[in-house]
């Protein structure tokens, strides 16, 4: 991101075109994961022998502590998931990236709308009766994660991330992980469908930064900052001819 106190530069990708190839292979091999895992347990209403590996060690760890359970699938519910989006969406503000703020506020109900309006119906699967795959919980944080990844640790330029951006972003991946182990835990869901829900996360927040980074989508979004801005208010660079997309 950039700093705070920088004119905004709503032309400024959120990847650098080096990687484009790239985001796209990750977001086809995710949403390959997911739909294939999905075919291979659709309509299933008890785990497979792969879930059991790990599913049966993790609930007898948190058996009669449902309450550390809640705890750790707690990142990724309504409230903290949505508090912590518009945290990212204010400091893109600040730091005038635009299309960032844009991304952390349609990350999560993208992956949201996806999840319980698509993949759950699709696919079916049943975990004590409910709707159990894709795991919603884990591919909200995961969505957030990659979300912070690609804001913090992806520049659009060359350049190292600072220690501070990779460990906000590895702390955000390791809650993916806990989220995951506490709705196993809760037995709201499979190992499984925690593996497909981070896959979607991925794919959904890859799929959106490849859509804001598409050419009509970056003039749209300057046309909607230069509509904001009070007459004579216009930042200098607003003058200067369109730098290259790199």
């Amino acid at each position: 991101m950039l700093r705070p106190g920088t004119s905004a530069r709503p032309g400024l990708p959120l990847l650098a075109a080096s990687a484009r190839p790239r985001a796209v292979a990750l977001v086809a091999c995710c949403a390959l994961f997911v739909t294939v895992l999905g075919v291979l347990v659709a309509h299933q209403t008890q785990p497979d022998p792969f879930d059991r590996t790990v599913d049966a060690p993790v609930i007898s760890w948190l058996a009669g502590h449902q309450g550390i359970a809640l705890w750790l699938a707690f990142p990724a519910s309504t409230i903290p998931a949505a508090s912590l989006s518009a945290v990212i969406v204010i400091v893109c503000l600040l730091a005038r990236r635009p299309n960032g703020a844009v991304l952390a506020a349609l990350a999560v109900p993208a992956v949201a709308a996806l999840n319980d309006g698509l993949l759950k119906h699709l696919f079916h699967r049943t975990y004590l009766g409910l709707l159990s795959y894709p795991s919603g919980h884990t591919a909200t944080m995961s969505a957030l994660a990659t979300t912070l990844t690609v804001l913090l640790i992806i520049p659009p330029h060359p350049g190292r991330a600072s220690v501070l951006r990779r460990l906000i972003s590895a702390a955000a991946c390791l809650l993916t992980i806990v989220v995951a182990l506490g709705v196993i835990g809760l037995r709201w869901h499979y190992l499984t469908d925690t593996l497909a829900g981070a896959a979607e996360g991925v794919a959904t927040v890859g799929t959106l930064v490849l859509l804001l980074d598409l050419p009509f989508a970056k003039r749209l979004l300057d046309r909607m900052i230069r509509s904001t801005r009070p007459a004579g208010q216009e930042s200098h660079h607003d003058h200067r001819p369109a730098a290259a997309s790199p």
